[in-house]
């Protein structure tokens, strides 16, 4: 019996009945928490939960979304090395809304499927991250169809009772040996008086060529996934000593400063800049193309986003409680290239999109009707409108010829605009019951202009949209809950979907200026138990998708003009609305168990089926890239006077066939599907109180050849990652 398969046989004996926890807030042992939410949180019936500052410190994430890997109904696809997209129910990309600090991260060219954009934002500077799984556009705004991921950076506040200046820097290294990645951050936190702190830093990171645990196969005939390439393999060595991945590696620089002025004692204003600069990332899938020369390669060479914002927050008065007041702007910058040596050509590619946004949120203090009932009103207002500037070049690398295309991935000069207002009601009748309903009225603009040269059709449409929520939290005792909800998702086509055309994973996709919104709805029932010595949590939902936007297989003969690139794919991708409703259903969630001596236990578990129309036919299909189920094993141990903590993490997941027809044309699934997989980590350190963290994980313990179903990269192989951090007594 091989190593995976002894751990996936231990790991589906512990999880079989488990369910996610999600601890309340005295119980971070694992730092992933789901606290029992207070009375006005309007999203307290919902799937949701947190991952922690400390167990972001303990796990050593690669990424934010890599930060994700251990909660339940979330699965993180990489397209390459330096990207990363989490999956929620089966969903990601556009259908996926990311918020950082309240701000909207969505723009109007985020793509259909996997995307890099989560990736851009720095774990070093995150508090916590927060998932809400489950349609949320109500709350959260258009794109949440399938969830919303809550990005949460960390802040110093003001201390009232200090007098003068103080600094308190820290610095920070890390390693991973699977990458040779090594990089570091140097940070400040300072207190100008009583009244104002800030908290900024940089950091930086350079990873070489990622070494997998070998060459993953297909679960019916055993040959190789097309993608990803091994340098081994240009060198003729045997297919069973294949380790390390063509096309993988990066380099990254971060920044960020947070300043803070207290204007009351429950009101502050802050102003903060965060910034992510990405280069030399090679697209592993396309580095080089499946059946290409190993010299062919689509490179990133600049990914770059910058986010400011003002922010207004707290308590504005006896009735504006809550207040969040934002504006903000953002750019996001990427300049990639295809170089072709043996056709002496090289394309380069050139996107900007300039966001400007307002955000405003507020609630009613509680109004008491009763010994035991309240009722409370949560209101609010989003604005974002973006501009794109996109551009495209062919170069003749043997003459040195620059000839510009007539047009970029996307129509130069293109705009989307969204604006929304919500409303969300919350009552508690009587003692142990609470219902929350809500709704959102809301429109998006699209303006795209068109290039006779290129046969691009300009786009100039508008799409309202109203939606609602209904849900209740049910408490009979104080140890246990039951959850409901229904949530409406809409998300109006973008300009990724109406306006680009670009090589993806499965082929070459072009654009449909005809697209239609599509709307969800899903249907969500949870039950918790808190106990002392146990937590669980535990939810099964259903996902309705109406007019789904879904990629179509086309002929070489319906290329758009003027894209060689089309032609020249070996698989040609329309997106359409699909004719019908798709459905997603599933089950999630923990159990956590905390035992004497302060070891704790935990276990998740989830699983999703998806089907849908053919867009090709009359018969239905599964849902494009839905991961199998899949689940965690944890154990913790933590000496509460040393500070010395260890701990172990079994992942696994079972193989998925259930494929899509887009998937079966994708390279970046082995033929019949990706196979079951199951892998062990390793954690320890020691954390003297706030001034010395020291971290150590040893990944991959039996360096299993495994991949998340639909990545072009293999995971990392066996592999040491260390971090030591130090922070300064205050100057």
């Amino acid at each position: 019996m091989t190593p995976a398969r002894a751990c996936l046989l231990l790991g589906l004996g512990l999880v079989t009945s488990a369910a996610r926890a999600q601890e309340p807030p005295d119980d971070a042992e694992l730092g992933v928490e789901a606290r029992v939410r207070a009375p006005d949180d309007p999203t307290a019936d919902r799937a949701r939960t947190t991952v922690s500052r400390e167990e972001l410190e303990e796990s050593l994430p690669r990424s934010a979304p890599d930060a994700l890997r251990s909660v339940p109904g979330v699965t993180i696809q990489q397209t390459s090395h330096g990207q990363a997209s989490p999956y929620v129910r089966g969903l990601t990309g556009q259908r996926v809304v990311h918020l950082f600090d309240g701000v909207r991260l969505n723009t109007g060219i985020y793509r259909q499927g996997p995307n890099q954009y989560f990736f851009t934002v720095d774990s070093a500077t995150l508090e916590r991250l927060e998932v809400v799984r489950g349609s949320a556009s109500t709350v959260w705004g258009p794109d949440a169809l399938g969830g919303a991921i809550l990005a949460i950076p960390r802040e110093r506040r003001p201390n009232a009772s200090l007098d003068g200046v103080y600094f308190e820097p820290a610095l920070t290294a890390r390693f991973r040996s699977a990458d040779l990645e090594w990089g570091g951050r140097a940070e400040l936190g300072a207190d100008l008086g009583d009244r104002v702190s800030f908290l900024g830093g940089v950091g930086f990171r350079f990873a070489s060529r990622l070494r997998s645990g070998g060459v993953v196969g297909s679960p019916v005939e055993g040959t190789r996934a097309l993608v990803p390439r091994f340098t081994e393999e240009v060198e003729g060595r045997p297919a069973d000593e294949w380790h390390t991945q063509l096309g993988t590696g990066f380099s990254e620089m971060t920044f960020d400063g947070r300043l803070v002025y207290q204007l009351a004692p429950r009101l502050r204003l802050l102003g903060a800049v965060y910034g992510y600069r990405q280069t030399d990332a090679p697209r592993t899938d396309q580095c080089p193309p499946p059946e290409a020369p190993a010299d062919e390669c689509s490179t990133v060479r600049e990914q770059f986003r910058t986010l400011g914002y003002l922010a207004l927050r707290g308590d504005a008065g006896r009735e504006v409680r809550d207040l969040d007041l934002i504006l903000s702007y953002q750019r996001h910058h990427e300049r990639r290239d295809t170089v072709r040596p043996r056709s002496n050509v090289r394309f380069d590619y050139l996107d900007d999109v300039d966001t400007f946004g307002f955000a405003a949120r507020a609630a009613t203090p509680a109004a008491h009707l009763g010994d035991a009932s309240w009722l409370r009103v949560r209101y609010g207002l989003d604005a974002y409108r973006d501009r794109v500037s996109s551009a495209a070049y062919q170069t003749l690398t043997d003459l040195d010829f620059v000839l510009p295309l007539s047009r970029g991935q996307y129509a130069d000069g293109s705009i989307y605009a969204t604006l929304g207002t919500h409303l969300t009601l919350e009552i508690q009748p009587l003692r142990g019951l609470i219902v929350r309903s809500g709704g959102r009225l809301g429109l998006v603009g699209v303006r795209a202009p068109g290039d006779d040269a290129s046969g691009t059709r300009g786009v100039r449409d508008d799409f309202g949209v109203g939606i609602g929520r209904l849900g209740a939290e049910i408490r009979p005792l104080r140890e246990l809950g039951v959850l409901f909800s229904i949530d409406q998702g809409f998300r109006a086509p973008n300009l990724d979907d109406l306006t680009s055309r670009q090589q993806t994973g499965p082929g070459f996709q072009f654009e449909n200026p005809d697209l239609r919104p599509e709307r969800s709805t899903s249907f969500d029932l949870g039950l918790q138990v808190r106990l002392p010595w146990l937590t669980l949590d535990a939810h099964a939902f259903a996902l309705v998708i109406e007019d789904g936007i879904v990629r179509a297989i086309r002929g070489a003969a319906d290329c758009p003009p003027g894209t060689p690139a089309c032609q020249a794919s070996r698989v040609h991708l329309q997106l359409v609305n699909a004719r019908g409703l798709a459905t997603l259903f599933g089950a999630e969630g923990g159990a956590t168990a905390r035992l004497p001596e302060d070891l704790t236990l935990r276990a998740t578990v989830a699983y999703a089926w998806g089907e849908g129309p053919d867009p090709n036919g009359d018969e239905r299909v599964p849902l494009s890239r839905v991961p199998p189920v899949n689940g965690t094993v944890e154990a913790r141990w933590r000496h509460t006077e040393t500070g010395i903590y260890l701990g172990a993490v079994f992942r696994w997941a079972a193989t998925q066939d259930r494929l899509a027809p887009s998937d079966v044309a994708d390279a970046r699934i082995p033929i019949g599907g990706t196979p079951g997989w199951a892998t062990l980590d390793l954690r320890g350190g020691w954390r003297l109180d706030e001034y010395v963290l020291l971290g150590l994980v040893v990944e991959n313990l039996f360096d299993v050849a495994y991949r998340v179903h639909g990545s072009s990269i293999n995971a990392p192989g066996i592999g040491v990652l260390a971090s030591a951090t130090v922070r300064l007594w205050p100057l």
